[in-house]
């Protein structure tokens, strides 16, 4: 990004929970408390006066001269003291750098706190003993601080300001920082703007008196765009989470710096529609349907996220041609979906849906009718993949055997026999269970005619998909007892949320176990995929990489090496040459090139030097047959 053509204005930075995470005074009560008795109540004292004074709520010397009087550090704490800061500098503010050391002579800080472990920590960002302004420690002869130097305007309350007067800037002021005594140097005339910094805090007194509010140093840099590690601030990067993922997920998303919005249920179109504009990465899980009208509606939309193994409720195809990768979770719940099923098995053979309820209502039906034992008994499994083949061992490990079909050629586990159709599976199976994925072709799979081919009295599991069922065909073959048993995790309509009633034709049928669509509800499954979905998406955002995307061609990138230029377009002949003229009529030198087609898109990543004439940029986004492009450095 070129220099503003403008000078900088000068930036005045605080220290203390803008600079850095923390509070200088607080951690150094940390540390000089190590082992007292009181150290927690004493470093709690302090952070209390600490946030009193930034918030303006009592006089600033008071709180400094309260802070001092409890702190009992000496003049030795103050090297582990700098250690421990130069750790916590902003996250943001550390990644620019760069921008620091360049503009320096541009920059102040300006701070209650003090100069004894500012000026080490600022010194690696290039800023100068005398663009730091900041109290000084006073000691007695045994090291001890005793206080700060009474002379030094900053230990006043409006030391800021008087200190703002003294350096007389020649140019526009503005003010950064997280405290009420920063603001006042803009209530007193002294700066043209004041950013209330809130990457660490957010006091909202000085909130609602700032001119612009900074989640990160990349948003201030990005208003005026002046020079960046970043190509776009992560705060500007919107998330909607629907349908109560696990913690870990929201957790992950506001660690990278992106906003987060959460819905605890699900959303029907009109809704969903009216939520998305300006979401840039959407998480769902089964109930929500991402349609074409929702694409169309979404102007931001860079990824989705399902937060299950099916992608069924996403139109993938409209979402590829509007340059949307979506990912799934293909692994994350499977133990816990296997462990259902064979539950469900042992449960189903000693008809404990029945003996249950009548324990409950006081009836005891004490009988074996009906109930067997597994082991010996014949699997059949349809839909080999992760979960079929997983359940594939852990059945063959309780003495069952094992025979499955699959359209695909998949790898057998153990003693698994593969059957050539699945009429041919049906009638030897004492169990049958369904893992097959939610494609359209797949709506009413398994019917009457696939029912009646089972085994009398043989048992029905379907932890897939809910519209892979003839449910009416499945009532019926329970009700006939030609079944002798169910049991249903999903269904082709699904209460939204949990105060929604649940309606369904199997409710009260003998030997029928139903669940709320819980295969992959275990807190180890659900931590899981709140842990993979969001790093497939980051992963895809900062740096390109599509592996393990469901709609887009899937490329593992190497390390970016400088500026990376994503283009996603439809694939038809001649783009890539096209691309190439636009870059070549720039006089961009390519480091490295990567491209990856699937029928219907092109996705190229391009690597570039840093230094590039700018107007490529725009030459790239006019390129016929742009789909979506953008810059990452």
């Amino acid at each position: 990004m070129p220099n503003p053509a403008a000078p900088l204005p000068y930036l005045v930075f605080d220290f203390d929970s803008t600079f850095t995470q923390v509070e200088g005074l607080d951690e150094l009560a940390d540390i000089a408390l190590q082992g007292h008795p009181d150290q927690a109540a004493v470093v709690a004292q302090i952070r209390a006066l600490t946030d009193q004074g930034m918030a303006g709520e009592i006089g600033f010397q008071e709180s400094l001269s309260k802070r001092l009087a409890l702190l009992g550090a000496n003049e030795r704490h103050l090297a582990p003291l700098i250690a421990r800061l130069k750790t916590k500098v902003s996250e943001s503010i550390r990644r620019n750098g760069a921008f620091f050391r360049q503009f320096a002579d541009r920059i102040y800080v300006v701070s209650s706190g003090f100069r004894e472990f500012i000026e080490p920590v600022v010194a690696e960002f290039g800023i100068t003993p005398d663009h730091v302004l900041a109290n000084t420690f006073t000691f007695d002869a045994a090291g001890n601080i005793t206080g700060c130097d009474p002379a030094n305007v900053l230990s006043r309350d409006g030391g800021k300001i008087r200190q703002l007067v003294l350096l007389d800037l020649d140019g526009p002021v503005y003010v950064l920082g997280d405290g009420y005594t920063d603001y006042q140097i803009r209530e007193a005339g002294l700066a043209h703007r004041f950013y209330a910094y809130t990457e660490n805090v957010a006091r909202p007194t000085v909130v609602a008196r700032a001119d612009e509010v900074l989640p990160t140093f990349d948003e201030f840099l990005y208003q005026l765009k002046l020079p960046m590690t970043l190509s776009y601030p992560k705060n500007r990067i919107k998330v909607l989470l629907l349908e109560n993922p696990d913690a870990r997920a929201k957790e992950l998303f506001t660690q990278e710096g992106y906003q987060v919005e959460e819905v605890k249920g699900g959303l029907d179109e009109d809704e969903l529609i009216a939520r998305i504009e300006g979401v840039s990465i959407l998480g769902i899980r089964s109930k929500t349907q991402v349609t074409q009208r929702v694409l169309d509606a979404a102007n931001r939309l860079i990824s989705i996220g399902a937060f299950c193994i099916g992608t069924n409720q996403i139109d993938l195809t409209a979402a590829m041609k509007k340059g949307v990768a979506v990912f799934n979770a293909p692994f994350s719940n499977t133990r816990s979906v296997v462990e259902l099923a064979l539950g469900e098995i042992i449960v189903l053979a000693r008809r404990i849906p029945e003996k249950n309820p009548k324990m409950h209502a006081g009836e005891w039906d004490k009988s074996a009718n009906g109930s067997f034992e597994i082991r010996g008994k014949t699997l059949g499994i349809v839909g080999y993949g992760n979960i079929g083949s997983q359940l594939s061992v852990v059945a063959e490990a309780v003495g069952m055997k094992v025979v499955y079909f699959d359209v695909a050629e998949k790898l057998q586990l153990g003693n698994a026999v593969k059957c050539r159709t699945l009429e041919e599976l049906l009638p030897q199976a004492d169990v049958v269970t369904l893992h097959i994925d939610g494609r359209s072709e797949n709506q009413n799979f398994f019917g009457s005619t696939e029912f009646a081919l089972m085994k009398p009295g043989a048992l029905f599991l379907n932890n897939a998909r809910g519209h892979v069922v003839d449910v009416p065909a499945l009532a019926a073959a329970l009700r006939s007892r030609h079944l002798g048993g169910a049991a249903v995790d999903v269904f082709p309509y699904e209460p939204k949320t949990n105060h929604e009633s649940f309606e369904n034709e199997l409710r009260g049928l003998p030997n029928v176990l139903l669940t709320p669509h819980i295969g992959g509800s275990t807190a180890e499954a659900q931590r899981n995929i709140a842990e993979f979905v969001p790093e497939r998406i980051m992963q895809y955002i900062n740096t390109g990489n599509t592996q393990q995307s469901v709609n887009f061609p899937n490329i593992q990138l190497p390390t970016q090496q400088a500026h990376r230029l994503i283009h996603i377009h439809a694939n038809v002949p001649g783009v890539l040459a096209k691309i190439n003229n636009v870059l070549a009529a720039h006089h961009v030198n390519i480091l490295g090139q990567y491209l990856k087609t699937n029928e219907l898109i092109g996705y190229v990543i391009t690597d570039i030097n840093r230094e590039y004439d700018h107007d490529v940029i725009q030459a790239l986004r006019e390129v016929e047959h742009t789909i979506k492009f953008r810059v990452l450095y």
